[in-house]
């Protein structure tokens, strides 16, 4: 019998998460890149960042998530976003949105940038204050959709799901949606970097299920 060839598949890169740097003005205990205040002494530079968006552009066009750390502590970040944008990247922002001022969200938006991703893993300042290592971590956070939603830019609510706050999925859920955000997107918990110091914590296969559930019973 012969067989009858089939056309390759193409691959194409669709999405690219790039941590710019690992400097960060927040201390989570999740971190997996162990981010921490002191300016990263490995950081690329802006002609070394400009340079690697133009062989991601020569060679696909995918979303470009520019993560961190906290990306926007860059002084070059947007040169780095307005580049990208440029060159035809689809590209967001991975952030803790405390940084995002009324000024810092109209040069979000000037620059191109589709949207911001904010990290919120509780639904109440006290829990999200100490989980990420900041007293106003949760205000700030706050403040920061407000100010990405005036300048007409769309945000997303990340959380990082564990048994520390897997009961409040659905306040959560309800939280993202009271500040209008456009998508919520739990993540289970990577115990890596500073992570690993909240691996007894991580979800087991069957609370994983759960919540895998739980998330498509939510979409439905």
């Amino acid at each position: 019998m012969k067989i009858k060839s089939q056309p390759m598949i193409k691959h194409q890169m669709k999405m690219l998460a790039w941590e710019l740097t690992r400097a960060c003005n927040l201390r989570c205990a999740h971190c997996r890149a162990s981010a921490d205040r002191d300016t990263d002494p490995d950081i690329l530079s802006t002609a070394q960042c400009l340079n690697i968006i133009d062989q991601i552009a020569d060679s696909f066009t995918p979303v470009i998530i520019l993560t961190g750390g906290e990306p926007l502590l860059r002084d070059d970040f947007f040169d780095i976003a307005n580049h990208a944008t440029a060159k035809g990247l689809r590209v967001v922002i991975g952030t803790n949105g405390t940084v995002i001022t009324p000024d810092v969200a109209s040069r979000i938006k000037s620059s191109g940038v589709r949207a911001v991703g904010i990290s919120l893993d509780y639904p109440e300042a006290g829990l999200q204050d100490a989980f990420r290592g900041f007293n106003g971590a949760f205000n700030k956070a706050i403040e920061g959709i407000t100010n990405s939603h005036d300048k007409g830019i769309p945000v997303q609510i990340n959380s990082t799901i564990t048994r520390l706050n897997v009961d409040y999925l659905d306040r959560l859920l309800q939280l993202a949606l009271e500040v209008g955000a456009s998508a919520f997107h739990p993540f289970l918990l990577v115990p890596t970097g500073r992570g690993e110091n909240l691996k007894e914590v991580e979800l087991s296969a069957n609370d994983y299920e759960k919540v895998l559930n739980w998330v498509y019973d939510k979409q439905l």
